[in-house]
């Protein structure tokens, strides 16, 4: 007899494990059912719901979905679970602690309390329990504040990374765009590039020329070159003026092995950044990227649903404390997330379990021109995302990268979200924009022109494209 099931009019639905259980109660999403594990009806979705709801909350800590002993994401998982700050929750199944989440009584005190105790599992678990706004409503209490050269998340504020891509790496092109993202206003999470090239010598002079425009600019805000972690390890060798460390990671430690990385070589690379010593405001050094599907992608799932593997690669993000991560959520293409409704989804589950897990989670509002999606869903999902209180979103010339050719949000965008929702920049970096002439006091943009202050200071100190 299975050990979880659920009666519905006279049909008891069966199944046969843990992982079985996770992922027929999963929202249909094309990625699960790529792999053959998604429910294979709405009603057996819901039976799983109801048999997930009434599952206590320690199963996960004595059921593993990947095993323990082959895994390294699972044994920094159990290993690093405290106790104490699951105490609170730990009578609860899953269902009560979805009625926990939600209660007013609930503080973001309290969801900063637990967050240690709290595994991505149950996390995940829970989120296939709640409804769009119930993700809202949670993410929204949640409170995760990081600091390089400024704050990023505190509460009304919505930081922005400025994405300068070019397809050949030419630093005139990352340039312009740069300071046409500075003169609108976005930069605040991170200037970062993602170079088209792998050699070193190419990452380093991107290294130096971002470092110059924010040395000589005084911008309060860090730079990234978004290069595997090996690269990155040999220009800090190197000498090269790096502020983040940048990785991909997921939720399997096969699927990581696909990345190239282990556990070992992100602490190397963290205690690295730090020993640089380049923060003013905070010492977090790394920026994480993830998305659902990536696991799945590289075979290495081990039969568990994309959306929990997603959740497992949040809790390699919190070991080491980054300042960003950030869910590409639609990048990965339509064999995972097949439209925009199911990125939506995807993108208000990510935010809401990283941030209660106690990672500095931005999105990627963001898809790929073969997905049955537009860029109404994503004014959609970026809508929500703001009231959610989303830690930082992208900012891409026109939305559309012309390097990684996909289609993100805009440098517009900010400035429609921010509006919209009353949200201002990190302080630091808000007050650098007010001294530049960019915005006034009350954060609205200000007219620009061939003669704006801020462009006559870039000139006369050589920062042109």
């Amino acid at each position: 007899m299975p050990a979880y099931q659920h009666s519905i009019a006279q049909q008891v639905w069966q199944f046969r494990d843990l992982r079985d259980l996770m992922a027929k109660a999963t929202p249909l999403r094309s990625g699960d059912a790529l792999a053959g594990i998604a429910a294979a009806s709405a009603v057996e979705r819901i039976a799983a719901r109801m048999a997930l709801a009434d599952l206590p909350l320690s199963t996960f800590l004595n059921e593993a979905l990947v095993p323990y002993e082959s895994d390294e994401v699972t044994r920094l998982i159990i290993d690093s679970h405290d106790a104490a700050a699951f105490e609170p929750v730990a009578h609860l199944t899953v269902g009560g602690f979805r009625d926990w989440l939600l209660s007013e009584h609930t503080t973001s005190e309290a969801l900063t309390a637990v967050r240690m105790g709290l595994t991505p599992e149950m996390v995940a678990a829970v989120s296939k329990l709640m409804r769009n706004q119930d993700l809202i409503a949670v993410a929204r209490k949640c409170r995760v504040v990081t600091a390089f050269r400024d704050t990023i998340g505190l509460p009304g504020r919505l930081a922005v990374r400025l994405q300068p891509n070019h397809p050949t790496d030419d630093v005139r092109g990352i340039a312009a765009s740069m300071i046409d993202g500075l003169l609108y206003g976005c930069g605040d999470a991170v200037i970062g590039v993602n170079p088209a090239s792998d050699s070193v010598g190419v990452l380093t002079q991107l290294v130096h020329r971002l470092g110059e425009v924010v040395e000589r600019l005084q911008i309060p805000t860090q730079t990234c070159v978004l290069t595997h972690v090996t690269n990155t390890l040999q220009m800090i060798e190197m000498g090269a003026p790096v502020d983040l460390v940048f990785q991909s990671v997921a939720g399997t430690e096969a699927a990581n092995t696909g990345f190239g990385i282990n556990l070992s070589l992100l602490k190397e690379a963290r205690e690295a950044a730090l020993s640089l010593n380049r923060g003013t405001v905070g010492h977090n050094v790394m920026y994480f990227e993830t998305g659902q599907g990536s696991a799945l992608s590289a075979n290495a799932h081990h039969g568990v649903d994309q959306q929990t593997c997603e959740v497992r690669a949040y809790a390699v993000a919190r070991a080491f404390d980054p300042l960003l991560t950030n869910t590409v959520v639609g990048f990965i293409g339509p064999e995972y997330l097949y439209d925009g409704k199911q990125i939506v989804r995807a993108g208000l589950e990510d935010h809401f379990c990283g941030k209660l897990l106690g990672v500095p989670l931005g999105v990627d509002v963001c898809y790929t021109n073969h997905a049955e999606a537009d860029q109404d869903d994503m004014d959609n999902l970026l809508t929500l995302l703001g009231a959610a209180g989303v830690n930082f979103v992208m900012g891409v010339p026109g939305a559309d990268d012309i390097m990684l050719n996909y289609q993100s949000t805009s440098f517009h965008d900010a400035l429609y979200v921010r509006q919209t929702l009353g949200l201002r920049h990190a302080p630091e970096f808000e007050a650098w924009l007010q001294q530049m002439q960019i915005i006034d006091g009350a954060g609205r943009l200000l007219p620009s022109g061939a003669h704006h202050p801020a462009l006559t200071r870039m000139h006369q100190l050589g920062v042109t494209a």
